[in-house]
């Protein structure tokens, strides 16, 4: 029996989020994380409820031409099946316009029955304009405009939905980066207290706040006036949110949020350096382990460590697994991975040839191309045997940087030719992610310090019995033991 997931206490805000692999809601790690979130809830009967949208056409479609450019259209794979569209409608303001906005339910299920359940608004409602109708069609598609009304439609339709849901009792709203920081705005504008002052500290006592990105140009800025044109009632007479006649919607988040946190040790460093008007904690992230382990490492750890399901801490005795059958348990990994990467690309492949993968989002400062900076170097490691190498992630649509960076592996793939095979996967998805993490012989991450706010990937090769390569960022420098880890 289902138990009552409208007791719910906290409330997950999310631009995207993976809750399986058919259901293109995510564009990388800030999904992926927030899917392992909701799934971690559900496993220990954390009453949790996620917000999102719907997003029904997905991130992109990714195609790699012949010139190594990216060419990207909707993603065609998407699937509804286990959606459930609810009767519920809320409106919110968007400039002139009232937008009616709907909700789809998708249950995440725990293996004792219990439910988190997750809510994907949508605008594709009869009677709103047909621009409007395509506000939750694609995860960060369009322009600057495009995304404030996303943003928009997350913060303020999300609360009112929850409200309109029956969920009356929510105790944290918990925003996971600045897209979802209206939803405090929608607080601070409902709250009945009487003056500013209360009803900023009833807001912050309501609200946590998670920044992801140490980068600039990662984090949504408008001119106040821009932003007053899509939301005349934003309270701008809160002076300390206005710098230089602009909003930045982080400052927003971290300003009506009574707890901040960065995603690791080292990025709580750099993030107290970017806003040192806020006290900024340290959460490190986390994966969920039951996803993330292939059948054959699940095999192994019930075998040796019993209770581990329940208690991931019990991974921390996986020494006592004898080597013999961790290696018999990889190349079963790297034989489907290789099996797959044979059917794609038709690259011949060998399970016995030491493998490296590079897989994740192209942007400039996780240095996909590091590993081709001096070709004669990597090229001499073949003295202690034969390589092949595999890349996949897609660059954001707007980012020519890292579009650019796609397009220079391509060349670094041709170079090599005759010398060490290697394959570029279109697509890269959970799934893909899941063989590559468990079949690679290393994980490769390069990101240039202190860039990397957390970086789970190394998680979840580990939980495979794959060494992370990588430098001292994110999280690594909490997991890393000279001369004994990675």
């Amino acid at each position: 029996m289902l138990k009552n997931y409208h007791k719910a206490i906290v409330a997950y805000f999310s631009m995207e989020i993976a809750v399986e692999n058919e259901i293109k809601t995510y564009a990388g790690g800030l999904g992926i994380l927030a899917g392992d979130i909701l799934k971690s809830a559900a496993r220990l009967d954390f009453p949790m409820v996620g917000i999102t949208l719907l997003n029904n056409k997905g991130y992109f479609e990714q195609k790699i031409t012949s010139a190594g450019e990216q060419a990207e259209q909707p993603d065609s794979a998407y699937n509804f099946s286990r959606f459930k569209k609810l009767d519920r409608q809320v409106v919110v303001t968007i400039g002139s316009e009232k937008v009616t906005v709907g909700v789809w339910q998708y249950l995440i299920k725990g293996a004792a029955g219990f439910v988190v359940p997750v809510y994907f608004l949508d605008t594709n409602i009869i009677g709103n304009s047909t621009a409007n109708r395509q506000l939750t069609g694609q995860l960060y598609g369009g322009d600057q405009e495009y995304r404030l009304k996303q943003e928009i439609i997350l913060g303020r339709a999300g609360v009112k939905m929850l409200r309109a849901l029956g969920y009356g009792e929510i105790k944290k709203f918990h925003l996971n980066e600045a897209h979802g920081s209206l939803a405090a705005v929608e607080l601070f504008l409902n709250s009945e207290k009487k003056t500013d002052s209360e009803k900023i500290k009833e807001v912050r006592g309501q609200c946590v706040f998670t920044t992801h990105t140490p980068v600039s140009r990662g984090q949504d800025v408008f001119s106040l006036a821009y932003l007053k044109q899509f939301q005349p009632d934003f309270p701008d007479g809160l002076k300390l949110l206005v710098e230089k006649g602009e909003i930045n919607f982080t400052f927003l988040g971290l300003y009506l949020s009574g707890y901040a946190n960065a995603v690791s040790r080292q990025h709580r460093l750099t993030a107290q350096k970017m806003f040192p008007n806020y006290k900024i904690r340290a959460i490190t992230n986390g994966v969920d382990s039951l996803f993330w382990t292939a059948p054959e490492f699940k095999k192994l750890y019930d075998k040796y460590l019993p209770g581990w399901r329940l208690d991931n801490g019990r991974l921390r005795l996986a020494e006592k697994i004898p080597w013999a059958e961790l290696r018999v348990a990889h190349q079963k990994n790297k034989k489907k991975m290789v099996e797959y990467i044979n059917h794609k690309k038709s690259a011949d492949f060998k399970k016995d040839i030491f493998t490296i993968c590079f897989a994740r989002r192209f942007a400039p400062y996780k240095r996909p191309g590091f590993l081709f900076s001096d070709l004669n170097r990597l090229l001499a490691l073949r003295q202690a045997g034969e390589i092949q190498i595999v890349y996949a992630g897609k660059a954001h649509p707007q980012d020519m940087e890292g579009r650019e960076l796609i397009k220079e592996i391509w060349m670094s793939r041709n170079k090599l030719a005759g010398k060490i095979k290697m394959v570029f996967l279109e697509n890269y998805d959970l799934e893909q992610a899941r063989l590559l993490i468990a079949g690679a012989d290393v994980w490769l991450n390069t990101p240039l310090p202190p860039n990397e706010a957390s970086g789970t990937s190394g998680m979840k090769a580990a939980h495979n019995g794959v060494p992370q390569l990588s430098t001292l960022d994110g999280w690594w420098p909490e997991g890393y033991i000279k001369n004994k880890m990675g």
